[in-house]
């Protein structure tokens, strides 16, 4: 009876432990009985029948990453690249995810890749390297409603790397040098019709400012000349007042019988006799006549004349 009992009292014991289930956090299990899903135990304690009840499928319902593994892609183009990424997933309902599909994980790597070497073949090359974004979210679409009824979301998928062959690459860089070339070819010319444009402008801003120059030196040359002009008239005007008033001055005084007044005329075309006769081109030699020191004596008459106008 003894060992009997032993017997029970582990038997119970080990039953509990079996009927004590503890889920942690981020985790699911599914139930089945016989072999059949009857429920699903979130995280926290639960209990259960043993050897009746037992726990199918623990699956995570965090956020899960796989890493799709490299592959050779034929664009539409025929050019050969590799490629890899990664796809980031959830699972949604628990028991679908458990019993819908065999392998989760492995079949949503294998759509991901189908998927990506048909998005991918059906653009060029020139696209593939470009439109990193527009693939990786016509990727996420399709592989998003394929998975749908597996009870998972399909969060995003990434394009970590696209390997274009050697040659191709090659290629591409001595396009990339030939446009940088080109480029540089371009600014340097543009640079030198800059040049071009700045020293023309400046030579034309040279001219204008010459011309300038020219202009206010004429302006102010004209000016002095009417400034001259009008000096010189100024002083001729006086001149001839005085020369008119020296000649109303004698006028008078021939009126009044004055012999010296008489004289200063006498002189004065006897000087301008002689001034004729000293610059005539023809004349080397002159002869005063002996007249000469009554020409003298009238000068005098011409002083004795101014005495008097002084005077009065």
């Amino acid at each position: 009876m003894g060992v009997i009992a032993i017997i029970f009292v582990v038997f119970a014991l080990i039953t509990l432990w079996k009927g004590v289930v503890t889920v942690p956090q981020g985790r699911e299990y599914t139930i089945e009985r016989f072999g059949k899903y009857v429920s699903t135990f979130t995280p926290g304690l639960h209990f259960m029948v043993p050897y009746m009840y037992g726990i199918g499928r623990k699956l995570s319902m965090m956020e899960q990453v796989l890493d799709v593994p490299s592959q050779e892609v034929i664009t539409k183009d025929n050019a050969i690249v590799g490629v890899d990424g990664v796809v980031f997933f959830q699972v949604l309902d628990a028991p679908k995810a458990a019993y819908e599909v065999q392998s989760l994980e492995f079949a949503i790597m294998q759509l991901t890749m189908t998927n990506l070497r048909t998005v991918m073949g059906s653009m060029d090359l020139d696209e593939l390297l470009s439109q990193r974004d527009h693939i990786n979210s016509r990727l996420l679409s399709v592989v998003d409603d394929a998975t749908t009824p597996w009870g998972i979301k399909v969060t995003r998928i990434e394009i970590k790397d696209i390997r274009p062959p050697p040659t191709l690459v090659a290629a591409m860089e001595r396009q990339m040098k030939a446009e940088r070339e080109k480029r540089a070819n371009i600014l340097e010319a543009e640079g030198f019709r800059q040049a071009a444009i700045l020293k023309a402008e400046g030579e034309r801003q040279a001219q204008i400012l010459a011309a300038e120059a020219q202009k206010q030196e004429q302006i102010l040359e004209a000016e002095g000349r009417k400034e001259a002009a009008f000096r010189d008239a100024e002083a001729r005007e006086r001149s001839a007042e005085a020369e008119a008033k020296a000649t109303a001055m004698v006028s008078d005084a021939i009126a009044k019988g004055d012999i010296q007044a008489i004289n200063y005329f006498v002189a004065q075309k006897y000087v301008d006799a002689l001034g004729k006769i000293a610059t005539s081109p023809n004349e080397k030699l002159v002869l005063m006549p002996l007249e000469a020191s009554s020409v003298i004596g009238a000068i005098g008459g011409i002083a004795e004349l101014a005495k008097k106008a002084g005077v009065k």
